[in-house]
């Protein structure tokens, strides 16, 4: 992008650019307070593209903290772009058990088999060439072309976008894709060309820790007297940001059912879509507006909640009953059901030992997911009939499944509130 494409973007977006002077001596304070500051970070100490790509990738959506020992890990078992391009799909999986946001990981698969079939196994430098890869964005592509090899590109995320937001008092809304390009552009204006790498971090840092979202602390920032946001006292008024939609609710229930030999049944999960590829145990969603209801809504009793799919949603269910003047589902309403959707799915018919095991909740970007576990045992032996996405699983070979976050939940609620129970 040029220096009159800029202007053009400056002007639309009522942005008055700094002049040279002030652009070095911001570049100054910002490198001088990253020099004292800066976090020391495994893929800080390191400049091949391959670590750092797999540290951002991680970074996105996810704590520094938690994303360390996955880091190291992840190196471990895939040193390199050839290892992880060869890599069996289901040992990526389990090696990013946990993380959330699973695509991320296949994507990379798909970037290093990229490389390795068009670049020779070797990382391109040319971010127009590192934009091509699956999975890479702009912000990715530009954080590693500029911390792997020193290309002044700007890597813009959410951070970055709230301190320039606050410095240029810029009033385009953050969440819309189409502002990106004002940001962009000014990151362009004011990155060091000598150390476009550190620049960015600094940027990066800055952004979550005195600049953050709630509660900054301009006073203290090594940029305060760039900000004019906080010399106007409009600090309030920045970055500009719609509200996201609210996750929307779903009830599943977690069919948690053991053989005579005290295995598990463990579904695969489709190759698209939420969870993609994991295992997990059955995940069914029953209609419950179907089911007529047997339970008197004005009894708010405590035995009354525990047969309810998701008890934190009780009063807000029996509110909704009492004006539609209707009745809820019983669990032995829900038990047949659930039976009957076992039976369909599965080839199953088990024998339900427990009403509840307990419900766990987990939201994705969209979605919010009340998941409430049923135990149950399948006497005969019907492992003939399983669909072929299904297995039985001893519980000492878990570790060889890759397990999402919301069957992690099932399973430490189920050996919380049900084993000692049952002694099993």
């Amino acid at each position: 992008m040029t220096n009159s494409e800029h202007e053009k973007i400056f002007k639309a977006a009522g942005i008055e650019m700094w002049p040279a002077e002030k652009i070095q001596a911001f570049r100054k304070a910002l490198l001088d307070w990253y020099e004292k500051e800066k976090r020391d970070l495994p893929w800080r100490r390191t400049s091949d593209p391959y670590s750092i790509w797999v540290s951002e990738i991680m970074l996105q959506q996810t704590r520094v903290d938690t994303v360390i020992p996955y880091y190291h890990n992840f190196l471990d078992k895939f040193p390199d772009i050839a290892a992880l391009a060869a890599a069996p799909e289901d040992a990526i999986l389990k090696a990013w058990e946990g993380l959330g946001y699973y695509s991320r990981v296949k994507n990379m698969q798909k970037a290093a088999q990229q490389i390795v079939a068009e670049y020779g196994g070797v990382f391109p430098e040319d971010p127009q060439e590192i934009a091509k890869l699956k999975g890479i964005g702009p912000y990715t592509a530009g954080a590693v072309s500029s911390i792997a090899f020193q290309i002044p590109e700007p890597a813009v995320d959410g951070n970055v976008m709230r301190v320039m937001s606050r410095l240029f008092e810029i009033d385009a809304d953050i969440a819309k894709p189409a502002s990106r390009k004002i940001f962009e552009a000014i990151v362009r204006e004011l990155i060091d060309p000598e150390r476009p790498g550190d620049f960015n971090q600094a940027l990066m840092d800055l952004g979550s820790s005195i600049c953050s979202p709630l509660n900054p602390q301009p006073e203290i920032s090594p940029i305060k007297a760039f900000n004019a946001a906080y010399q106007n006292g409009t600090m309030h008024l920045y970055p500009v940001k719609s509200k996201a939609k609210r996750p929307v609710p779903m009830n599943l229930q977690g069919v948690i059912l053991q053989n005579s030999e005290k295995q598990f049944l463990l579904e695969k999960r489709p190759s698209s879509g939420l969870l993609a590829d994991f295992w997990t145990f059955p995940l069914i969603q029953l209609d419950l507006d179907a089911i007529p209801g047997s339970v008197d809504a004005a009894i708010e009793s405590a035995s009354i909640q525990t047969e309810l799919l998701v008890a934190e949603d009780f009063p807000k269910l029996t509110e909704e009953a009492k004006k539609a003047d209707k009745k809820l589902p019983s669990f032995h309403q829900i038990e047949a059901q659930l039976s009957a959707a076992v039976a369909e799915k599965y080839g199953l018919k088990p024998v339900w030992l427990k009403a509840e095991t307990g419900s766990v909740n987990h939201v994705f970007s969209h979605i919010k997911w009340h998941i409430t576990g049923y135990y149950g045992r399948v006497l005969a032996d019907t492992e003939s009939l399983l669909p072929e996405q299904c297995r039985w699983v001893s519980e000492n070979d878990f570790a060889d499944y890759a397990f999402p976050v919301p069957q992690q939940k099932m399973w430490q609620q189920f050996q919380q509130q049900t084993r000692k129970e049952f002694g099993l």
